[in-house]
């Protein structure tokens, strides 16, 4: 009989303490977690704040006793695992509530230990108004702070997934609520130009944005906090969240000469194990290999610490399963939209010198003549020699994220950014297009790498001469330029009256053509370039170039 230990549970753990039950019915398994709950939705734990999941129970999936049930698990809360013998095969585990310790001997052994948040060194982050969202009894104290001491505001440190639940679960509870974010944007996993229409909800919200903003220390004032800014300010809430970034829990594993990485991750093969005999680990303290560029990297989600604590659990018991790697694919809701991504961004490209091509598009998230379409803006990026996909964003209302989803399992089986054209998607008017955005993205993907079509971004705009030397050509509708605005130095000539007014353009300069999508603008670039123009299409349109420069 196979005894196996799991050191944490939650997804990672309980997910491989289940598979290995379900395939071996005589195995001992012991599950080993330091804090109260064993496995409990912790994705869920800031709509329990904003009172959208009510219910407290809801937020524990399984309990000891649920998982003894079924599972026949040798579950123990309280427990806290304070060594490793890899050489002898023991654990040294200390009871939380009473302090002694024994030992637990393994045959095979896999840590789960998780992330904790990170409480940046600055003055002031250890208060106690300053909190983190991990556990249950962190959103606890939160809705303590809310409903027994009346707390009216709050300043949110950091933009990403925790930050910006958390920031719009208060803020529909009637909290006055901030977001302070050092870099230029929210959301790691969108680009800057992406996120310029989250920053545009989150405002409509009710939510005081501060980008390029670090905090540079926290002042108790009287019964609330100072929050002081690298801008100068002095930002007065009655509780902060800190929420930029975790750090792998993973002492343990590293003081047992357990390999671990250069910030902390622990290592392990593509079979979930790590150095040490009969020891593998999983979750958000390892690091993994990026899908996409097959480096070495960490991404912490849900998704891919249950497939690898599955995985885990295979190999423990004999098998030979690998893992493959991590895309990153992730959606955040904020307010009324959602933002999805999978894969590489642009900005994750350039810092790995990676060499992509994009495009931007703007289109209803069902059929235009279908009452309530909402517009969504799908960014999609591949490698310009072999269509190769690198990844996706797309912001929008619901629908983004199956875009996304569709687009990620192409990546996961190697598909060519052209292949997207050629996919049979469902289609009815509530749902989508019989072109769908996913559709139009390898269009206009197949359009570039033929040649037909040359592009031009947003960011190229600025930089545009305006000295006549090139075309600058807007062909919209005057009544969108009167009620939307225009860019400087683009003259307006309607995409239908085009080819009637093309004396309009000198044939021996290049083109450079807009609309508001990128739609009418690539017909106004077949129509001149049928005629001999050297024409390039502002992907994205106006409207992209607008997000993007208001930021």
């Amino acid at each position: 009989m196979t005894k196996i230990v799991i050191v944490g549970g939650v997804a990672g753990g309980a997910s491989a303490a289940t598979r290995a039950r379900r395939l071996d019915e005589q195995a001992h398994i012991v599950l080993l977690e330091r804090g109260p709950y064993v496995s409990f939705a912790n994705c869920g734990l800031p709509y329990y704040v904003g009172n959208v999941i009510t219910e407290r129970k809801k937020l524990a999936v399984q309990t000891p006793q649920s998982l003894h049930a079924r599972f026949n698990l040798d579950v123990r809360t309280h427990s806290e695992v304070v060594a490793i013998n890899t050489a002898a095969h023991e654990v040294t585990v200390r009871n939380v509530q009473t302090d002694e310790t024994y030992v637990e001997p393994y045959d095979k052994l896999l840590l789960s230990p998780g992330a904790e948040p990170v409480r940046p060194p600055f003055p002031g982050s250890d208060l106690d108004r300053v909190l983190t969202v991990r556990s249950i009894p962190n959103v606890d104290r939160i809705t303590s702070i809310l409903e027994d001491e009346h707390a009216q505001s709050c300043v949110v440190i950091g933009g990403g997934f925790i930050g910006i639940e958390m920031a719009e679960n208060l803020s529909l509870r009637g909290i006055s609520t901030s977001i302070v974010e050092l870099s230029n944007h929210v959301i790691k996993s969108v680009d800057a130009d992406m996120a310029a229409d989250l920053h545009a909800e989150l405002r409509r919200g009710g939510i005081a944005l501060h980008l390029n903003t670090g905090v540079t220390a926290i002042r108790q004032n009287g019964d609330s906090l100072l929050v002081d800014t690298s801008g100068g300010d002095a930002l007065a809430c009655d509780f902060a969240i800190l929420a930029v970034g975790v750090r792998p829990e993973s002492a343990i594993a590293r003081d047992a000469g357990i390999a671990c990485g250069p910030h902390g991750h622990i290592l392990v093969d593509d079979h979930m194990q790590t150095n040490a005999p009969d020891v593998y680990a999983v979750g958000d303290a390892i690091q993994v290999v990026d899908f996409v560029t097959g480096a070495n990297t960490a991404i912490p989600l849900a998704g891919p610490a249950n497939r690898q604590g599955r995985i885990a659990a295979e190999n423990m018991l004999g098998g030979n399963c690998r893992y493959t790697g991590t895309q990153g694919s992730s959606v955040v809701k904020v307010f009324s939209l959602c933002a999805a991504s999978t894969g590489l961004t642009e900005e994750a490209a350039r810092a790995q010198g990676i060499v992509f091509d994009k495009t931007y598009l703007t289109q209803g998230h069902h059929a235009g003549y279908y009452p309530g379409a909402r517009m969504m803006g799908l960014k999609v990026l591949w490698d310009p020699q072999t269509g190769k996909l690198l990844g996706a964003q797309a912001i929008g209302p619901e629908g983004a994220d199956k875009r996304i989803d569709v687009i990620a399992t192409a990546i996961r089986l190697g598909a060519d950014v052209r292949d997207l054209a050629s996919l049979e998607l469902c289609y009815a008017p509530p749902f989508g297009s019989a072109k769908d955005p996913v559709n139009m993205a390898g269009f206009v993907a197949e359009n570039v790498l033929s040649g037909k079509l040359r592009q031009f971004f947003p960011e190229d705009v600025a930089g545009l001469p305006r000295d006549g030397s090139v075309t600058l050509l807007d062909v919209r509708t005057p009544q969108e330029r009167v009620t939307n605005g225009c860019i400087d130095g683009f003259v307006n000539i309607p995409v239908d009256e085009l080819r009637g007014r093309v004396s309009e353009i000198p044939a021996d300069k290049p083109v450079y053509v807009h609309c508001k999508s990128g739609q009418r603008s690539y017909i106004a670039c077949r129509i001149l370039t049928g005629l001999g123009y050297t024409c390039f299409n502002l992907t994205g349109g106006f409207d992209r170039w607008s997000a993007a420069t208001r930021g």
